[in-house]
């Protein structure tokens, strides 16, 4: 697979659901994340205690893709992430909004370099995150 399919592949996935979600993950990688909390480093044993916990709190856990650029081996993705939590089985919600550079080593994620910001929930906001062709 080229970079951008394994990237694609990733965004696919459903972080709540995918037991072989690490798989896509280099052993050496690390995450590099500027969210509205602050600033977060994660090497792949954090990344992995992060999506366990993903696992623990939510029955779905999706990204909805709005654009998927490369540029050789690095991957820039926007998306928003979706999710159902086990108290409220029947509604999914926006989580946050985020744009991600991965660079793909070895078909794996290598490093990346996020930013993120809480979903804001009206229909302009999302609607700008609608899917466009990738």
């Amino acid at each position: 697979m080229n970079p951008k399919d394994i990237v694609k592949t990733f965004y696919q996935s459903d972080l709540a659901k995918d037991d072989h979600i690490m798989s896509f993950f280099h052993k050496n990688c690390e995450l590099n994340w500027n969210s509205s909390k602050g600033f977060t480093k994660r090497d792949y044993q954090g990344i992995e205690h992060m999506i366990t916990s993903v696992q623990k709190s939510y029955l779905s856990f999706k990204f909805r893709v709005s654009h998927l650029l490369q540029d050789n081996n690095t991957i820039t993705a926007r998306y928003t992430i979706y999710a159902t939590t086990i108290e409220r089985p029947e509604k999914e919600d926006a989580i946050a909004h985020f744009i991600s550079i991965w660079e793909v080593k070895n078909n794996k994620l290598y490093r990346g370099f996020e930013i993120s910001q809480l979903a804001d929930a009206s229909s302009e906001s999302l609607n700008s995150y609608a899917e466009i062709k990738v």
